[in-house]
Order: C-alpha cells, then sequence, then structure tokens
C-alpha cells in the first residue's frame, strides 16, 4: 500500500480555518449590518449628509474597537477555562494515574473498539504522552479548536472595518434623496459577497450561508430605518 502524506491530506481540508474564520465573518458581517443599519436609521431622520456621515465614521471606529476588545475578551475567556482544566488533569494524572488511564480506556471503547484494544491503546498512549492524550481525547482540545484570544481579536476587528467602511463609502457616494434605498441595495449586495466569501474559503457550499446572511441582515436594516423614522427627528 503506497504510503500517504498526512500534511497533504490535511490541507484538503479546512476545518483548521474555523477559528480564525468565525471571528472574520463575525466582524464583517456586524460591521456591515450595524454601520449600514446606523446610516440608515440616521437617514431616515436626516435632510443632510454630515450627520450620516458623523454617525457612520463614529459607529465604525467605536464598532471596530468595541467588537476587537469583545473577541478578545471571551476568547481569552476560554482559554482560561482549557488552562484551569489541563491543571486539573495535569493534577488527577499525578494523583489518580490507574482511574485516568481506565477513563482513556473506556473513551476509546465507546468509539468503537472493544475492551481488550481500547486499554492496549490507552496504555501505548499514556507511555508515549499521557497529558497530551488526556487534553486531546478527554477534554476535547486539539491544535485547531484550541482558542486564540489574539488572532480571533485582530481577523474580527480588521474584518469589522472593512466590512463598515463599504456603507460608508455607500453614505459618501450616493445621493441624499435615494440614500436610504442605496444603502438597502447596496448592503444587501455586500451581505450576498460575504456570504459567498465565507462559504468559498470554508469550502462550504453557497446557497445556504449567502441566504443566511442576507435576511438576517435585511431583517436588521429594516428594523433600524423604522426605528429612526419612529421617533420623527429632523437632523
Amino acid at each position: 500500500m503506497e504510503k500517504v502524506n498526512i500534511d497533504n491530506y490535511l490541507d484538503n481540508h479546512y476545518i483548521n480555518r474555523s477559528n480564525w474564520l468565525r471571528a472574520a465573518v463575525l466582524g464583517a458581517n456586524d460591521g456591515i449590518i450595524s454601520v449600514s443599519s446606523l446610516a440608515i436609521g440616521v437617514a431616515a431622520a436626516s435632510h443632510t449628509r454630515e450627520p450620516i456621515l458623523l454617525a457612520t465614521v463614529a459607529g465604525l471606529v467605536a464598532g471596530a474597537l468595541s467588537m476587537a476588545a469583545g473577541e478578545y475578551v471571551s476568547v481569552s475567556s476560554q482559554t482560561d477555562t482549557e488552562n484551569a482544566d489541563i491543571e486539573r488533569e495535569k493534577q488527577e494524572l499525578k494523583d489518580t494515574p490507574i482511574e485516568e488511564l481506565q477513563v482513556l480506556a473506556q473513551i476509546y471503547e465507546k468509539r468503537g473498539l472493544s475492551k481488550a484494544t481500547a486499554l492496549q491503546v490507552a496504555i501505548e498512549l499514556t507511555r508515549a504522552d499521557a497529558l497530551g492524550t488526556h487534553i486531546r481525547d478527554e477534554l476535547g482540545i486539539n491544535e485547531i479548536s484550541k482558542a486564540k484570544p489574539l488572532q480571533a481579536a485582530l481577523a474580527s476587528g480588521a474584518s469589522f472595518t472593512v466590512g463598515g467602511l463599504l456603507p460608508l463609502l455607500v453614505v459618501f457616494f450616493v445621493p441624499l434623496d435615494v440614500m436610504e434605498y442605496g444603502l438597502y441595495i447596496f448592503t444587501i449586495l455586500f451581505l450576498m459577497l460575504l456570504g459567498a466569501i465565507s462559504a468559498k474559503t470554508g469550502g462550504a457550499p453557497m446557497l445556504k450561508p449567502v441566504l443566511r446572511i442576507t435576511i438576517w441582515g435585511t431583517i436588521a436594516m429594516v428594523v433600524s430605518a423604522y426605528v429612526g423614522s419612529l421617533f420623527g427627528v429632523d437632523i
């Protein structure tokens, strides 16, 4: 049998992109929707371009910083939990190694191995790397799923900025009398593009992500415009 190069094989999969792709899609989606919705809400109550521009720029800057900070804090909390579990696992391996070996064997048995084979696999993997094996197979933490706060924060903040710049360009260049309609149309196009890019990057079919992101984005914009008109404030 020809030997398979596992590195080349893994390159054909996209799961290793899941962490930063999730943060990037979330940031870009939030940037497009929140900045567009803010601009639409202000445009619904404004007769001049300046208040719309001011609100849009302020929303873009504040949103990008908030998104990056929020992502960093939330993912750091996940990292703290992971590290605490790893430290707890170290202590358990030191205090109760036999029980930990049995836990590992039971995990492999539940995955389909016979009792004898599961125990043998547990013994060999424990001998090779006890902590690493328990981290991966008992705690479910691996290199792909492990939380990376800085990566998530940078991906989220940068993508929010890129997403928020798109409706800002619309506010700059679209005539004021059709500003709301222009924002609606272009934002839906931007969301469709984002859905297509995220699906392509993640190796998934395009239709479902495009529909999902477009429908929820449209709902957010409609509600924002309604709220802006509801107060009936002239700016």
